[in-house]
């Protein structure tokens, strides 16, 4: 009999729910979007009960779909946007204040107050992680303390913290289970990935009480099963990661020196390091690939706040194009970018220069300038951020010889392109894109059986397209040492 696993990718613009196969395909799959909340500068929210509403809404047509089908949904697999902070009342389930997402900025003072050498070390050597706003941590103390009553209720155990994925698995359970993975705790900058702990110097570094964290599992784990009353029927949790730890694991990158990138609202490139923990000297991330059966892999990340939201905020705000992938289009209508560089630093720049209070610029505009150019500056920003992730890997002795891409913007044949040109390295795009969403299915899978092994699912990926750099050293260079420049003078002006 046909088994399937129920893949809930739950992202920073839209909810997901996919069927996913015993071979890696997707039968059958549902999205829905939900509001963005910008309260103040540099503030971004989301509504946790969209979150839910969303995730149960899609959930439910995928299983309704399964109905029609030979075979039988097994499992569910879990993967999210990370670091988006959440607090809930224990009985009620009811968040305290909106999700607080990875792209806000609102704590940035707070970092900066606590930034002193030592403790700055400290919290690298622990967490593999830099000290700023993007994590966790910072914002679950910003709701304890900026929300009336709500730090005396935590201190007296009425209240729970957790990732996107936790409050999921919370709501799933109907309260039974509070629960995250070890990839997910490694993003929140309280977790000690050298010791697999909440680490307690951190909690009180931060005035954060130990008896609102979650228990922290293994990535191919049991986190509970669904309550009947909710989903309509119960079913084990066994697969939890981060969206690009799942990516990872999708993507099939099981051996050290392994790398892939993925274009979502953000970009986010993870390297395999395997059993070691390589600590970065140029300001990239350590933290856990994945975790199974106790045993760590780690991984070095550099993390870009902005990619497809550059072209989002295209679309949505200066009306460019109706749909995101006419970029493409009006990017190919040009011989050249005409001298125009787009630092999309919307929410701050992230992985190697880490400015929180950077933001967003365009340079090299004439009257000729119009929605092709700043389209195509859009595009290429990705491909220069991704190749100052790619310079910093290689400065802390990293070796790429090929980078497996994934996301929405992979879908771009133009973008795949000029990546591979600009990084000057082969590029490969799978046959599945849906690659988040099948990481968190693989891991489920693993757990019960539906899948064998990982070799198994090495075996299984292909690419559909490779794309190999065309494009001459001079060009690269120029254009590259153009981009440097802008971010120089965006880096100049967030520094006063």
């Amino acid at each position: 009999m046909q088994a399937y696993i129920l893949s809930l990718d739950q992202g920073t613009t839209s909810t997901r729910a996919l069927l996913v196969d015993q071979h890696g395909n997707v039968v059958h799959s549902e999205q829905q979007e939900f509001a963005q909340y910008f309260p103040n500068d540099g503030w971004v929210e989301h509504d946790p009960r969209e979150i839910w509403k969303t995730t149960l809404s899609t959930a439910s047509r995928v299983l309704e779909h399964a109905k029609g089908l030979s075979g039988e949904v097994v499992a569910i697999g879990i993967t999210n946007q990370r670091e988006t902070t959440i607090v809930w009342d224990r009985n009620t389930g009811e968040p305290v204040y909106n999700a607080i997402v990875w792209q806000d900025r609102r704590t940035a003072d707070f970092c900066r107050s606590l930034n002193d050498a030592d403790t700055a070390e400290s919290i690298h050597d622990k967490t593999g992680l830099l000290l700023d706003p993007y994590f966790s941590a910072t914002k679950l103390a910003w709701i304890l303390d900026q929300v009336p009553g709500t730090r005396e209720r935590a201190d007296r155990g009425e209240l729970a913290f957790g990732t996107v994925d936790t409050f999921l698995i919370w709501r799933l359970t109907g309260g039974v289970s509070h629960a995250t993975d070890a990839t997910n705790a490694s993003r929140t900058m309280m977790f000690n990935i050298r010791t697999n702990e909440w680490d307690k110097e951190l909690l009180r570094l931060f005035a954060i009480p130990e008896n609102c964290l979650p228990e922290v599992k293994d990535c191919a784990d049991r986190f509970g099963v669904t309550d009947s009353a909710v989903m309509g029927r119960s079913l084990p949790i066994l697969g939890v990661a981060g969206d690009q730890q799942a990516a990872l694991f999708g993507q099939a990158c099981f051996e050290p020196g392994m790398v892939k990138s993925t274009y979502g609202t953000g970009c986010f490139l993870v390297i395999n390091t395997g059993p070691s923990l390589v600590k970065s000297g140029h300001r990239m991330l350590s933290t856990i690939g994945y975790r199974l059966d106790g045993q760590t892999c780690y991984a070095m990340e550099g993390s870009i706040f902005v990619a497809g939201a550059a072209m989002q905020w295209l679309r949505d705000e200066l009306d460019i194009f109706e749909d995101s992938a006419e970029s493409a289009e009006l990017a190919q209508s040009l011989n050249d970018n005409c001298g125009v560089y787009m630092v999309p630093a919307l929410t701050g720049l992230g992985a190697p220069y880490w400015l929180p209070d950077a933001r967003g610029a365009i340079f090299g505009m004439t009257r000729d300038t119009g929605k092709a150019q700043l389209a195509r500056a859009a595009l290429e920003s990705v491909a220069y951020q991704s190749a100052d992730l790619l310079e910093a890997i290689q400065s802390d002795g990293g070796s790429i010889r090929r980078l497996r891409v994934d996301g929405g913007m992979a879908n771009n044949d133009w973008f795949c392109q000029f990546l591979s040109d600009v990084l000057n390295l082969p590029v490969d795009r799978p046959a599945n894109t849906e690659t988040t969403a099948l990481g968190a299915a693989y891991l489920a899978g693993l757990k019960c059986g539906v899948y064998a092994s990982m070799e198994s699912i090495s075996r299984s990926w292909s690419a559909d397209l490779s794309f190999e750099s065309r494009m001459d050293a001079e060009k690269r260079n120029e254009q590259v040492r153009q981009w440097k420049k802008a971010v120089d003078m965006v880096s100049g002006f967030a520094m006063g």
